[in-house]
């Protein structure tokens, strides 16, 4: 089994340090964004496990960043290097922190130590090579969404679309959904997923491959579905989307470029949905919908 890794390192110049990752979310490339919060700037480093992937990668990113550069785009030289699997599990555990999500509920990578307090859940979370630790606007909204609707007694099932690190899942369990669903399309996402839960001691939850243009999820629907995957699939798929939610249920629709929100509210909003909130986090907008 080969040991290395392949990778293309991009020094993010954008200001926007989420708008490269949202290009590499959508060439669907796995990849980690390091913080450096001293200069500042960002390090996104795209991985593949063999060198004719990485080639083909260089030159997706190349074409994309031309067409990105209107949304803002700006990027240093590509940089290729190879690096040992093992080290790349230790090199990026500097770039996470504590965060805090309210007085209930704070993230913390496996790796940190936190105080207890009464009252306050600890999320312990290990994203590996799947997208999700609080850090991004759009993960942070979903979190704060799932947080303030904990005490709504009517809210009690929860659905995590495209879960990635399981970051979501695990917050509703923590805060007391049942039942929690969860699916990804990406096999490896679902396996640190359910590593995840592991470590958070979360029984009853258990991820599964799936794909959001069939999924189907419970018959008797949910309270609160959160879609926290890119806008062009959000809007693909959204007549299978809608029938996840329950009457009066809720949806929220995160991961969306601020330009594209008001296109896919409106095209919710025709499926049944009324728009209760959207919050704008530098380039990013997320919202909260509800089924009428």
């Amino acid at each position: 089994m080969n040991d290395m890794l392949y990778c293309i390192k991009i020094t993010d110049e954008s200001g926007d340090f989420n708008l490269v990752a949202e290009m590499l979310a959508a060439l669907e490339l796995d990849f980690s964004s390091w913080e450096d919060r001293e200069n500042p700037r960002v390090i996104h480093t795209v991985y593949a496990q063999d060198p004719e992937s990485a080639a083909a990668n260089l030159e997706r990113l190349r074409s994309a960043i031309r067409e990105w550069e209107t949304l803002g785009v700006k990027v240093g030289a590509l940089e290729t290097f190879e690096m040992k699997k093992e080290d790349w599990a230790e090199a990026w555990k500097k770039y996470f922190h504590l965060i805090p999500i309210s007085d209930r509920l704070i993230i913390k990578p496996s790796w940190l130590e936190c105080e207890e307090k009464p009252g306050r859940k600890i999320l312990e979370i290990d994203p590996g090579m799947a997208f999700g630790t609080g850090q991004h606007a759009t993960t942070f909204y979903c979190l704060e969404v799932i947080d303030r609707l904990s005490t709504d007694p009517e809210v009690k099932s929860l659905l995590d679309a495209g879960c990635g690190s399981g970051i979501l899942s695990i917050a509703g369990a923590l805060l007391g959904y049942s039942p929690v669903d969860c699916f990804d399309n990406d096999p490896e996402a679902v396996e640190v997923c359910r590593e995840n839960l592991e470590r958070n001691r979360i029984t009853g939850v258990t991820p599964t491959v799936g794909d959001a243009a069939v999924y189907a999820g419970r018959p008797e629907k949910y309270d609160l579905v959160c879609a926290n995957i890119l806008a062009h699939l959000l809007l693909a798929f959204r007549e299978n989307i809608v029938t996840w939610v329950r009457p009066g249920g809720y949806l929220t629709l995160a991961g969306i470029l601020t330009g594209e929100f008001d296109a896919l509210s409106k095209a919710f909003q025709q499926l049944g949905f009324r728009e209760l909130e959207r919050r704008t986090l530098r380039e990013w907008t997320s919202g909260l919908f509800r089924k009428e």
